[in-house]
């Protein structure tokens, strides 16, 4: 912004907002993650790269307007993305609804939280992160409970039937059948369970920022 006094030019104010340094953890998350992070948004290119500079964020796309979010993420897929978009406005809920997950900031508006597949409760950046980590490790808990499930049921169940009584004598008594079984949903229980260590990270206490 431009000030003058009585007609004439008297100096430049620069007004900006503050990155937030959570929004420095989220994008550090999602490269550790092997995340390409992109980010779509309707301000000045030069405005948009400057941010993205600061943040490590990968690939910008600017000058957006807000009816064609949509259209960005439909290319991002077309190219073989699997695409999340993080939005917490009106503006950004059509894209929410056509990326392959739709995230939205706990704090965002009604109808972007209405067409997200996650809300995160807290006005924090960072929680997008913890939120994938803890999709990864809810997916390879399901695997390893499978597994062992499988595992029961190929061993106990030819046994229990009786296929290895004639060679060995070996046969699964129906008490000792029972009790494998609710070993079994104790050990897929507890691993289960496991999950409840995973935390985010605690909210740093906002501080005010001013940028002149």
């Amino acid at each position: 912004m431009y000030v003058a006094a009585d007609g004439q030019p008297a100096g430049v104010v620069a007004v900006a907002d503050p990155i937030r340094d959570q929004a420095r953890t989220a994008i550090t998350d999602l490269h550790e993650a092997g995340v390409r992070t992109v980010m779509l948004t309707g301000d000045q290119r030069s405005t948009a790269e400057a941010v993205a500079r600061q943040l490590g964020i990968d690939t910008v796309i600017a000058e957006v307007l807000p009816e064609d979010k949509a259209s960005h993420i439909d290319r991002l897929q077309q190219s073989g993305a699997k695409v999340a978009m993080v939005g917490d406005g009106v503006n950004d809920a059509p894209a929410l609804a056509k990326a392959d997950i739709g995230v939205a900031i706990g704090a965002g508006t009604d109808v972007a939280v209405e067409t997200a597949d996650v809300v995160l409760i807290r006005d924090n950046p960072a929680d997008v992160g913890y939120a994938l980590r803890i999709a990864r490790a809810v997916r390879k808990k399901i695997k390893q409970n499978l597994f062992w499930a499988a595992i029961y049921n190929l061993l106990a169940i030819p046994v229990a039937a009786g296929v290895l009584y004639p060679s060995l004598g070996l046969l699964l008594r129906p008490e000792w059948a029972a009790l494998l079984m609710s070993a079994s949903t104790i050990i897929v229980t507890f691993n289960a369970l496991l999950l409840r260590r995973h935390r985010p990270a605690a909210s740093p206490t906002p501080a005010t920022a001013v940028s002149a």
